[in-house]
């Protein structure tokens, strides 16, 4: 209209009907809303001068919703959250780049005696230069810092201090560590950020953990690390040993050791003293055999590959003390399934940054997505389009989405793989690949199903399966037969079939409409089950205690006669751990975002005793933490543990707890314990997160004033 009367505007969506649908519902939800304008237009109890009041007039005088905290305080006073960085703030962006200008410093065995080394140089994976010197320490070294190594005596409260300090320091020294993550582990800008915050959440995480629960130490811990997350893992790790009072020798990853020289540095200029943490960068066989085949050695922390897991786990067995713990978190082959309910543009976000960020590089990364047939067709144009859109290259780039993979190895072995499914017809889509460096395209690879996939293809590599919905079970069957139990991603709008799918999969970490990566200490503990890890969780309430000397066992008497191993089995299949109701604790986090981790009791706990009252002591022990025990009656031989299924650990306090040990190693499958004193509560339940989105699903309502 014109000549002062006026103007009318005609709002009126536009598009095709899968589109348009989901418009509808946001709308609905959100004019339906008490505190919507259109909603309160009508309400006749409302006033109009309520309604014309400048929203923006109440906000100095209006207080914060109850229970939605600053970011820095979401995990309570006892806990300050990690400094953020906004990368879409150009003041920011300059600060970084000033402070990441740093010369990157060499790495060598930081020990309380160091010793002669190779020389090696440290190459960029993105353009192959030479970013740095390392010094990588010889049997000499390694056994000179085995001698040396001395449990961290100080009070509880100056090791949190302690942890604190180096958090701190950790923070106020990003401009060097974002450098390092870039130039020596190929990370883009933004996982450098989320390592970064990620180690200084454990450290403060376990420092306030160790006031809580006093622990006492256990001696001297092996700390071996991935080049994954060079900084996080490796700061975590230690963290939690050092917490509870023990000495730590540290192998971090070939690939990644001036990082770890770094972090090393900063936690002994925080504090920490030199006997009590030293760094052994090497390779495997001089390095990491010699610090998991040591006597002196108290425990072993290690993440990476099940096979190495396994062998550290023999390696254990034939020369540690008997029930020396093992803590290994060893990768998956995770899924995602998502529905004809799911929203597909949100879908799609979470897809590629669960399969191609951190190039894939990630041992939570999706590498099967199972689509609903009837929507497949359109869901996989979708990705095509979302995957032409990411950027390769230089991660010293802030444009940059997907770097390299860590070096020339993995890049051959995906790139074989890459080139069989094309041979086969199976490639659906994949990207240029630049020129220089250890780059591999991400890549869209049909399969039937997970079982396809025979391995982990730790890269960016994403195989899609379609299913019917009729054969939803069967996918979660086919899921959980793989033995792998790490991550899981699910997208659905039906709250029902979140409750049955998370109930039915053996998945440590399940994420609901939102992707599977990048766990929150304190708020999403982290790690697998079966095939995926031996647990206790990284970053979450029974971690810590594993590292601390555990109560001992009562005296013992002999057994008189033998066992029958037929009817040990025969007890071990009567048992039914799934009939005990698992407890749930909500675990604190941002807001938008359900946190919940469950307990569900293991497979049975073997108690040998020996003798009556050490039995029973420890089926006494296993029942009072929630978990199911089978007691056996008599002197089990140790060579029957190897033919023997459905237990999940082993409790003996007797003579045999070496053969025992070693006959425990020789089985295939997941890493089973012998527990020689009490158990911890992590030996008798497997601890299962699921996160949920609550803001798929109509907000949260501690966003809602009033």
């Amino acid at each position: 209209m014109k000549d002062g009367q006026g103007r009318c505007r005609i709002y009126a969506p536009v598009g095709a009907h899968r589109d348009l649908l989901a418009y509808l519902v946001r709308r609905l939800l959100e004019n339906g809303a008490n505190s919507s304008f259109v909603h309160q237009i009508v309400d006749e109890d409302v006033a109009p001068e309520d309604i014309a009041t400048d929203p923006f007039a109440a906000l100095d005088t209006a207080a914060p919703p109850a229970g939605l905290a600053a970011p820095r305080d979401i995990f309570g006073t006892d806990r300050v959250n990690s400094a953020g960085f906004d990368l879409t703030d150009h003041d920011t962006l300059a600060r970084i780049n000033d402070a990441r200008a740093a010369k990157i410093p060499d790495a060598a065995p930081i020990t309380r005696h160091p010793g002669a080394g190779a020389p090696r140089p440290v190459l960029n994976p993105a353009t192959g230069e030479c970013v740095g010197t390392v010094i990588e320490a010889d049997s000499e070294t390694v056994s000179a810092a085995i001698a040396a190594a001395r449990p961290w005596d100080a009070p509880v409260d100056r090791r949190a201090n302690v942890l604190r300090r180096a958090a701190d320091l950790y923070e106020q020294n990003f401009g060097p560590i974002f450098a390092v993550l870039a130039r020596e582990a190929g990370k883009t800008l933004n996982d450098a950020v989320g390592e970064l915050r990620e180690a200084v959440d454990f450290l403060r995480y376990y420092a306030r953990q160790a006031e809580q629960i006093q622990p006492q130490p256990r001696g001297i811990f092996t700390a071996i690390s991935p080049w994954n997350f060079p900084l996080a893992i490796f700061t975590g790790q230690i963290a939690a040993a050092l917490a509870a009072g023990n000495g730590v020798l540290a192998k971090p990853a070939g690939q990644t050791p001036l990082i770890a020289a770094m972090a090393v540095r900063l936690l002994h200029q925080a504090g920490v003293p030199v006997e009590a943490l030293q760094l052994l960068p090497g390779d495997g066989p001089t390095v990491g055999a010699a610090l998991t085949a040591d006597p002196r050695i108290d425990g072993v922390v290690f993440t990476g590959s099940t096979a190495t897991a396994q062998r550290i786990r023999h390696s254990m067995a034939q020369h540690m003390t008997p029930g020396a713990p093992l803590i290994a978190e060893t990768g998956g082959v995770n899924a995602m399934i998502v529905d004809s309910t799911a929203l597909p543009e949100q879908a799609v976000r979470d897809i590629v940054a669960s399969a191609f960020q951190s190039a894939g590089q990630r041992c939570s990364a999706l590498r099967c997505l199972y689509l609903q047939a009837d929507i497949a067709p359109q869901m996989i144009a979708m990705i095509k389009g979302a995957m032409d859109q990411l950027t390769m290259g230089d991660p010293w780039d802030l444009s940059t989405d997907v770097g390299p993979v860590i070096d020339a190895t993995a890049r051959d072995d995906f790139a074989a793989y890459i080139r069989a499914a094309r041979d086969q017809g199976r490639v659906l889509h994949a990207l240029p690949v630049p020129e220089t460096g250890t780059f591999i395209a991400p890549t869209l690879i049909q399969v039937d199903g997970i079982a396809a996939l025979g391995r982990e293809v730790f890269g960016p590599v994403l195989h899609v399966a379609t299913y019917r919905a009729r054969d939803l079970p069967k996918v979660i069957d086919a899921i959980n037969a793989t033995g792998f139990g790490l991550t899981f991603g699910l997208h659905t709008r039906i709250d029902e079939r979140v409750g049955q799918i998370s109930d039915a999969l053996h998945v440590g970490n399940i994420y609901v409409n939102r992707n599977q990566i990048g766990a929150v200490v304190g708020s999403q503990p982290f790690g697998g089950e079966g095939m995926s890890g031996t647990g206790p969780k990284a970053g979450g309430p029974l971690y810590l205690p594993r590292f601390a000397q555990p109560a001992g066992g009562m005296p013992v008497a002999a057994w008189a006669h033998p066992a029958d191993p037929a009817a040990v089995q025969h007890r071990l299949d009567a048992q039914k751990s799934e009939t005990i109701s698992p407890e749930k604790q909500q675990m604190p986090g941002p807001t938008g975002e359900a946190n919940t981790l469950s307990f569900h009791p293991r497979d049975p706990i073997l108690c040998l005793g020996p003798g009556a009252g050490a039995m029973q002591a420890q089926i006494d022990a296993v029942q009072a933490l929630g978990g199911v025990a089978v007691g056996v009656d008599g002197a089990l031989s140790p060579d029957s543990l190897t033919a023997l299924t459905g237990f999940s650990a082993v409790i003996c306090w007797g003579e045999d707890e070496r053969a025992i040990e070693q006959a425990l190693a020789k089985r295939a499958g997941p890493i089973i314990p012998l527990i020689t004193a009490m158990p911890d509560r992590a030996h008798v339940v497997h601890e299962r997160h699921l996160c949920i989105d609550t803001t798929a699903s109509g907000g949260n309502a501690k966003l809602l004033a009033g």
